[in-house]
């Protein structure tokens, strides 16, 4: 039985999840949410989700949201023999780590630096663009001296900065003041199992997105 996966493809945290499943090989149905038009707001997905978010997973009725929740739960179900996310308990804590830096900092500088810009039209805050900034300077002390996020081996921490990263550079943020970061997503760009299907299709179709919204606010 397959699973369920509620999603837009242009959005960092359904990436992530569509990163994980393409690293276990899980099959998924997907289940394309279209937010602007309120798909999210129908009944039967607030049954599944009362918090209309994506993305959510169905497992055999089981429904869970939240990527990175999404994350860890399918590792531990159908991944526990990768290096996804180690049981060794300090591996394990700079993994979550890493993925409450993404969760807490990185993307959230990144979207209060770059949405109003593009759903408000507003002018680029020199404030804001700082603050992200600092958090891509944090990330490249954090990579130094180590080949993938958490050491030797791709983790879900990776998946989840790559989807994040991605998106930063997409939005047109330079990266190459930050020489480990760059080296890094270069990496993961060619090591993350099914990463074009995963993530680089989503980030074409946020690009065009971009786009459209930019030709609107310039009329």
């Amino acid at each position: 039985m397959s699973i369920d996966l509620y999603y837009t493809a242009g959005s960092a945290p359904c990436r992530l999840v569509l990163l994980v499943a393409a690293a276990l090989d899980l099959q998924l149905a997907l289940k394309p949410l279209d937010l602007m038009a309120g798909e999210q707001f129908k009944p039967e997905f607030l049954k599944l989700n009362p918090q209309h978010t994506v993305p959510t997973i169905v497992d055999d009725g089981f429904s869970l949201w939240e990527s990175r929740a999404i994350s860890r739960y399918l590792v531990t179900k159908y991944g526990a023999k990768t290096n996804l996310y180690p049981e060794d308990p300090q591996a394990r804590a700079v993994i979550d780590q890493r993925l409450d830096f993404d969760l807490g900092t990185l993307y959230p500088r990144f979207a209060q630096y770059f949405y109003p810009q593009i759903f408000g039209g507003s002018p680029a805050d020199e404030a804001q663009l700082k603050k992200l900034e600092e958090a891509l300077v944090f990330l490249n002390t954090f990579l130094e001296g180590h080949k993938y996020a958490v050491g030797a081996d791709l983790t879900l921490a990776d998946l989840a900065l790559v989807a994040t990263v991605s998106t930063i550079e997409a939005a047109g943020i330079n990266l190459h003041p930050y020489p480990n970061v760059e080296k890094w997503f270069e990496l993961v760009k060619s090591t993350a199992p099914g990463y074009e299907d995963a993530n680089q299709k989503g980030i074409k179709q946020m690009q065009e997105m971009i786009a459209k919204l930019k030709a609107k606010t310039e009329l």
